[in-house]
């Protein structure tokens, strides 16, 4: 019998997958759809993708699945196929990725979750499926030239430092739930305009969407497939590609090449950089844009405590873990200050961890 959990250390998943051979496909894919019994198709669900050696994170709930996973490559007809056996996961998009290379997960997870995406909405209080009308690449082209269009970027902060479309608005907020009344109140007084909103696989942009037709915007549009698929479809078509930098992604690559434009800056030292690393100081693990030269000198860690902590011996850390504060300790995202010179009080506690 299938096991319906991995039970194996991930740190080994990992090296397994590095060192494989192997081709792999990551492809992303979301269908919402009202399921009576979450945790039963939950364990179906598992049980058919271990069929096809899928890997990846996956949320199911009441409201749909959401699903981020790699498959071998010589798999990728077969999962189709299996996955159509699923009714209301028949026919439906695939995002695969632009710049991959198979290595994005290391084990199948499928979580209960109460929503596939974290919106903070009451959905009983309007029409989801009541959503904006989608836009492929030379529609949104076309439309985002008009005059009394409006583009909003539906991500977070640190998504949107590598990588957007032009003239797009830009919300400065560290999650989705936290965006969708930021962007209300930024709109207020546009409700009649031409609304273009866009997000890496268009999921959150199918809540979003219906929601501000709710409260009242009229002309509401999204991004087919979200920028994945626009990528794909204006490369397709040679038409002009209206997305500059890289697309940041939710798996161990962090980010795909749109265009060649390198937007954003190493958060230490402000030279071009978009390339997204987690703090090597496991206390803190906090997501930042680090240069090559910077992760040398600082050891792969955001800023000289978490460098000074990451070289104390293990029992040294574990008695200073519980009282030690870092970037990252409040699970921050790229939320802080570049530490080119510390404070008195970083020095004090630089020197008290040495």
């Amino acid at each position: 019998m299938t096991s319906l959990h991995n039970r194996v250390n991930a740190d080994l998943l990992r090296q397994q997958i590095k060192s494989e051979n192997r081709p792999r496909k990551t492809l992303y894919f979301y269908q919402y759809y009202h399921l009576k019994n979450p945790n039963l198709f939950r364990d179906h669900f598992y049980i058919l993708l271990s069929k096809f050696q899928v890997l990846g994170r996956i949320y199911v709930s009441y409201e749909g699945v959401n699903a981020q996973i790699s498959v071998p490559e010589e798999q990728v007809e077969a999962f189709k196929i299996g996955l159509a056996e699923i009714t209301f996961l028949e026919g439906i998009r695939l995002n695969f990725a632009i710049e991959d290379d198979g290595k994005s997960f290391f084990k199948l997870m499928i979580k209960v979750r109460i929503k596939i995406v974290a919106d903070g909405l009451d959905d009983a209080a309007f029409d989801v499926t009541n959503k904006g009308i989608h836009l492929k690449a030379e529609d949104f082209n076309q439309l985002a030239d008009q005059p009394d269009t409006i583009i909003v970027d539906m991500r977070n902060h640190y998504e949107s430092e590598v990588g957007y479309f032009k003239n797009a608005i830009l919300p400065d907020v560290e999650t989705f739930r936290e965006a969708l009344p930021v962007v209300e109140q930024i709109l207020a007084q546009d409700k009649d305009k031409n609304i273009i909103m866009y997000c890496t696989g268009g999921i959150r942009c199918e809540k979003a969407s219906a929601y501000y037709r709710h409260k009242g915007f009229k002309n509401v549009y999204q991004v087919e497939g979200g920028i994945i698929e626009y990528a794909k479809r204006a490369k397709e078509l040679n038409i002009e590609n209206k997305f500059i930098g890289k697309n940041f992604v939710f798996d161990e690559r962090l980010g795909e090449k749109i265009s060649d434009d390198v937007i954003s800056k190493c958060h230490q030292c402000g030279e071009a950089c978009d390339d997204h690393v987690n703090c090597a100081n496991e206390a803190c693990h906090i997501l930042f844009l680090q240069c090559p030269a910077c992760a040398t000198k600082y050891e792969d860690t955001c800023s000289p405590r978490c460098q000074s902590f990451n070289n104390l011996s293990v029992e040294r850390k574990a008695e200073l873990r519980p009282v030690a504060a870092f970037n990252g300790t409040k699970f921050g995202k790229g939320r802080y200050k570049a530490h080119h010179k510390e404070s008195d009080l970083e020095m004090a506690y630089t020197d008290e961890l040495s």
